[in-house]
């Protein structure tokens, strides 16, 4: 490891934690290029973003979800390795916690970890008036329906075919990383990273038997709203949001650069979720 990235938090003990782990790192003569996250809820622009160096080694997250979402956006589609340092609440994406973060660092320099790719969305939206708009997603895409609008009306097409037309408050549509997110909160599925499907769950559905569906990861998701409406917000892994209405069409598939995430050896998935969900008696 000759140059590594620091993405932090914007929380003063994420910045002290990031103070003592440059050090630590210059002390071993390792080049260090640090940014603050993002704050999350900002409007969509359709432009580039500044990206990560290339020639970065891997980049320590120190943050929440959040903040590792926001971290995978600035990596953008380079194969750099994140390794996520909890520093907020419920941290599904952290491989350590802020307490063990220079035993972690020491593993990581000496190359004691793993690298597990995660897969992400790629998202197009076509518009009548306008250019394509063009994003990706770790955790998951949203429509979602303002205070007082009324329920969505959301036609969605499966590799050409016709499958429904959602009357919800919404619809999330997930990989599997994103499933211990908003869709579970939605009553959708808990799904292994490993598992290759993507997972659409209505928000508040108006006929109960609209249920969550995972459908293959190379099916590709055609979306519009099926009827005149105002109110209707867009959101990419809960970072930025963009109004959108029925002339839009919404194109969804797997995209081929997935997030990097390194692992400490020892650590398993299903200890992580019991613990998580406080399943069996486990402690966050």
């Amino acid at each position: 490891m000759k140059k590594v990235g620091l993405y932090i938090k914007k929380d003063r003990k994420a910045a002290e934690s990031a103070d003592a782990l440059e050090s630590w790192l210059h002390r071993r003569k390792v080049t260090v290029v640090r940014r603050e996250s993002l704050p999350p809820g900002r409007r969509f622009e359709n432009h580039d973003l500044p990206v990560a160096p290339g020639d970065l080694d891997c980049i320590f997250v120190l943050g929440g979800d959040g903040t590792f979402l926001s971290a995978a956006r600035w990596v953008g589609n380079q194969p750099i390795p994140l390794l996520g340092v909890k520093f907020g609440e419920v941290g599904f994406l952290a491989e350590t916690a802020e307490e063990n973060l220079i035993p972690a660092a020491e593993k990581v320099l000496s190359g004691d970890f793993n690298i597990h790719p995660r897969m992400r969305l790629e998202i197009e939206i076509q518009r009548d008036t306008a250019e394509s708009v063009h994003e990706t997603v770790l955790n998951d895409l949203v429509i979602n329906k303002g205070a007082l609008a009324r329920l969505a009306s959301i036609e969605t097409h499966i590799n050409g075919h016709y499958l429904t037309t959602f009357r919800a408050d919404g619809l999330i549509v997930a990989t599997p990383t994103g499933s211990t997110a908003y869709s579970l909160a939605a009553g959708g599925p808990v799904v292994h990273p490993t598992v290759k499907g993507i997972i659409l769950t209505p928000i508040c559905p108006f006929t109960l038997t609209n249920r969550p569906l995972i459908v293959p990861d190379a099916a590709e998701i055609h979306i519009r709203l099926s009827e005149k409406s105002s109110n209707i917000m867009l959101t990419f892994d809960g970072q930025v949001g963009l109004p959108i209405d029925e002339t839009d069409t919404l194109i969804i598939r797997k995209g081929p650069h997935p997030v990097q995430m390194i692992t400490m050896p020892g650590r398993h998935y299903f200890d992580v979720l019991k613990a998580k969900l406080r399943w069996s008696g486990g402690r966050v």
